[in-house]
């Protein structure tokens, strides 16, 4: 094999890898930055929030309200601490292989990532009992009306999956992150064009509220809110 053809069989690759990195994110940038804008004239009638950690965006729903009383499903008991006196609940999907596999970035293993952004492995609903809700850059408050927080519900609960019997199925795993979380298994498949921040992105979508046209990551969300979400 001549030189010339190593050279393309190394530098072809590469190329194309770059080029599509800038494209990808070429894309997440401008789809990003345009809003689909809430329902006018909705009552403000409940709180949510929107929160992320830097990376991942959670929707927070008040534990119970007239209309659903999540703990029945995302049980107390199945966190360690199991404190009965949350009054809010943060659920975010993903990935099952980075939520239990990868509990820092130091861990993400190759086979994890690739699985993950070609949409070849599970999913799973991440879920966090809160007593309160502070405002900041990370954790913005939405109010919604009844009939939109009864959509956002339709929403996430389709977005669990369920046994035989209709119930959120419980993963048993020594990866909780705290003593107020839990997960859970979770429907669709998780992808590049299709992340954690995609799924929190059509909640808002699904309720009636301000969002992006498409976003990958965070920070789309949180400029349409007023914040870089804490960046």
């Amino acid at each position: 094999m001549n030189t010339k053809k190593i050279l393309r069989y190394i530098f072809y690759p590469i190329l194309t890898f770059i080029g599509f990195v800038v494209i990808y994110a070429g894309f997440a940038y401008c789809l990003s930055r345009i809003a689909v804008d809430s329902e006018p004239n909705a009552k403000q009638e409940i709180a949510i929030y929107i929160k992320t950690n830097g990376v991942h965006t959670d929707i927070v729903v008040p534990v119970k309200t007239a209309q659903i009383d999540w703990s029945k499903e995302v049980k107390f008991s199945n966190t360690s601490a199991a404190d009965t006196t949350a009054q809010y609940l943060a659920m975010g999907w993903g990935d099952k292989g980075f939520y239990l596999q990868t509990p820092t970035w130091a861990d993400l293993k190759a086979s994890v990532a690739f699985n993950a952004a070609f949409g070849l492995s599970a999913t799973a609903i991440h879920t966090t009992f809160y007593k309160k809700m502070v405002e900041n850059n990370a954790c913005k408050k939405i109010m919604v009306s009844n009939e939109q927080y009864a959509r956002l519900v339709e929403y996430i609960a389709q977005s669990f999956k369920k046994d035989e019997s209709g119930h959120f199925i419980n993963i048993k795993t020594t990866a909780n992150y705290g003593k107020t979380d839990a997960f859970y298994e979770a429907n669709g498949s998780y992808s590049l064009l299709h992340t954690c921040n995609t799924w929190a992105n059509n909640a808002l979508k699904s309720c009636g509220q301000k969002a992006c046209l498409w976003t990958p990551f965070d920070t789309g969300i949180f400029l349409q809110h007023g914040s870089l979400g804490g960046k």
